[in-house]
This record gives C-alpha cells, sequence and structure tokens, in this order.
C-alpha cells in the first residue's frame, strides 16, 4: 500500500456519507505496498480501509470488490467491503475509484515459525476451495503472459548478468507444459506483510486481493512458500496445512521446482520494473528487486524446490 492520491478530510467526509457509516474522525496514509493509495479512517460508526485505485479498470474492481465480500460471507477471514446507500461496492474519490472495506484486528509477523506456515497453507487451500463456485473469474493480472511480456521489456535496462539470468529463465519456464494443473481463484500476493495475527497467535486476517485472479492452484502456494518459509521445516508445514484442506496431484507435486521459480520470476520482475519505472506519489514504497532475483537463483540450484 501506498499513497499516490492525496484525500483532503471535507471531500473525504462528503463521499462517506453515502457509506452510512458515521462522521469522519480520522484519517491516517498507509505507507506500505506498491500499488494503490490507501488510507485507515475511524468514523463514528467503525474503524475502515480506504483504497483508491490508481491502476484498475471498473471490470477489474469490480471482479476484486466481489470476491471478497464472496469469500466474507463465507466466513474466511477477510475484509468486508461496505456498499453505499445504492449497494455499489466502489465510487469515485479525488478522481479515483475508491472502496471502504471493513478493517480487521491483528498484526503481521517478520519472521514466522512453522506453525505460522501451516496455518498459512490451511488458509490459502481453505480460500481455494472457498472461491471455487465464483462465477467468470478474471485472469492472473500478472500471469505467464505477463511475466514473458515484462521480462521482454526489461531485459535491455538490465545489466549483463542480470539479463542473461532473466533471458535464460524466461526461456525456462516458456518450455514448461503446466496443462494439467488444477486451476482456480488465487490470491497471488500471499504475503507476509498482508496476513493479520491476533496477540495468541491466530490468523486473524488476509488482506490485498487486488492481484488475484484465475490461474494454477499451486502458483498461489508457490508465491506463499517463497516468502512465508525461511528452512525446510517451514516448507514442510506451509504444505502439510495445504494438504490437510486439498492434497496435491502428482501433476502438481512435479511440477513444485518449476513453479517455486515461476512465482520467484514474478515478483523479481514486478520490483524490477518498479525500480525502471518509478510513479510518483505523496508516500511511495519501493521494494528491492535483488531479494527475489537471488530466491530464483538459490531455487535454480535447488532441483527440489526446498529452498528456503
Amino acid at each position: 500500500m501506498s499513497v499516490y492520491t492525496a484525500v483532503g478530510r471535507q471531500e473525504l467526509a462528503a463521499w462517506l456519507r453515502s457509506f452510512k457509516v458515521g462522521e469522519l474522525v480520522d484519517l491516517a496514509g498507509i505507507a506500505a505496498g506498491v500499488e494503490n493509495s490507501n488510507y485507515f479512517v475511524g468514523t463514528g460508526g467503525g474503524r475502515w480501509v480506504l483504497t483508491l485505485f490508481e491502476r484498475l479498470q471498473a471490470a477489474e474492481l469490480d471482479f476484486y470488490l466481489r470476491l471478497m465480500a464472496h469469500l466474507a460471507a463465507r466466513g474466511f477471514p477477510c475484509p468486508q467491503p461496505r456498499p453505499d446507500d445504492s449497494g455499489a461496492l466502489w465510487r469515485p474519490l479525488a478522481g479515483k475509484p475508491a472502496a471502504l472495506v471493513t478493517r480487521l484486528e491483528g498484526a503481521g509477523v517478520d519472521t514466522p515459525g512453522p506453525e505460522h506456515c501451516r496455518a498459512i497453507g490451511a488458509t490459502l487451500a481453505r480460500l481455494h476451495r472457498l472461491a471455487a463456485d465464483f462465477p467468470a473469474p478474471l485472469p492472473n493480472p500478472r500471469g505467464a503472459a505477463w511475466r514473458q511480456a515484462t521480462g521482454l521489456r526489461l531485459q535491455p535496462l538490465l545489466p549483463p548478468a542480470e539479463h542473461a539470468l532473466l533471458a535464460d529463465e524466461l526461456a525456462f519456464q516458456a518450455a514448461q507444459d503446466f496443462g494439467s494443473l488444477p486451476r482456480g481463484v488465487i490470491h497471488a500476493d500471499l504475503f507476509r506483510d498482508n496476513v493479520l495475527w491476533t496477540a495468541d497467535g491466530r490468523l486473524s486476517g488476509v488482506l490485498d486481493f487486488y492481484f488475484a485472479g484465475e490461474d494454477w492452484l499451486l502458483f498461489d502456494l508457490a508465491v506463499a512458500a517463497n516468502d512465508w518459509c525461511f528452512d525446510a521445516a517451514g516448507l514442510a508445514a506451509l504444505l502439510a496445512g495445504y494438504a490437510g484442506e486439498r492434497s496435491l496431484t502428482a501433476a502438481e507435486t512435479a511440477a513444485w521446482p518449476a513453479m517455486r521459480r515461476a512465482a520467484a520470476l514474478r515478483f523479481w520482475l514486478s520490483r524490477l520494473d518498479d525500480r525502471h519505472h518509478p510513479r510518483p506519489g505523496e508516500v511511495v514504497t519501493v521494494k528491492d528487486p535483488a531479494h527475489f532475483g537471488n530466491l530464483l537463483e538459490r531455487l535454480r540450484l535447488a532441483p527440489g524446490g526446498t529452498a528456503g
């Protein structure tokens, strides 16, 4: 989350009246993440997160918010979009489409242990089950086609070693046949900063569904593994938690090493793109691409896909 678009108190107070949440009490920008403008909002009727969407089209935004509402209605621990008095889940604010969602309690963890990884695996599998009947999902916006196109666009901007690594990995991924793998709606961004925990260690919230889409379920698990699992024990716990809710197929097990590389590639490319094509804003988070570049190199040297 970042702040690219400033919102004034009077403008927001007028916008909030359509949501019947009480008078505006406080407003604070959130300086984490990279894609949209986000604020904590307090009103007489509760605590909320306000998001102004900087790049999304109406159809995309409708999908993300309907998906969150679909999951929340089934008891999944994610924010619940607040409809306005016409039933719409978003309205224009400061020239951008904007939505108000419930603010969940809890805090993130910087150094997860196996118990956190197990809970993440189980929660991710539950998400996949609960979203299986969601109608007409959009494709993953950062799927295989995006990775190939973005990688080719970035190659000329990279130093020789990174250029060679990227070219080789793009060729490797293009040669993979994932056609037999189960597909469905995935979160696609289940990082540590998108999950909340209570003080006693219970998972209390899954945030930021704005990269969700239809793709290989295994890709979602690989994204989580690459951020949550620092060692073999964490990875084993993640996979056991997932398998307790949904068993991997033989084809998924065989594809696991290549899919972890695909997930590392996706975030390496995103961070490279942010570095080489920065966006202006009041509070902007730009994350270091080297983390995922280094992880990709380690995964390429570990055919079993067990690197932390």
